[in-house]
């Protein structure tokens, strides 16, 4: 089951920092990291531990299948940052 990072991510690092696939992007090295307004769970390098849900400290991690309806664009949101870099 697939991760989606939702509106209320504030980007402070604590899901990347537990992630064991590192499949959260942007890292703070990557070039577009000053310029993204959030974080984003690449979904075919992760894993679905869900270590990034309770490591969030605004509840912004959500499994696909339990994103609220009023999130569910960043669904196509997050597969859209990653269109073009596989």
């Amino acid at each position: 089951m697939p991760f989606v990072i939702a509106a209320p991510c504030v980007a402070d690092y604590s899901c990347l920092e537990v992630c064991p696939a590192d499949c959260i992007r942007p890292r703070p090295d990557d070039p577009e990291f000053d310029t993204t307004e959030q974080l984003y769970i690449d979904a075919t390098s992760c894993i679905d531990c869900e270590a990034c849900v309770p490591a969030c400290p605004v509840q912004a991690v959500y499994a696909t299948s339990r994103l609220p309806a009023k999130w569910a664009h960043y669904a196509s949101i997050n597969a859209e940052f990653f269109e073009g870099t596989q």
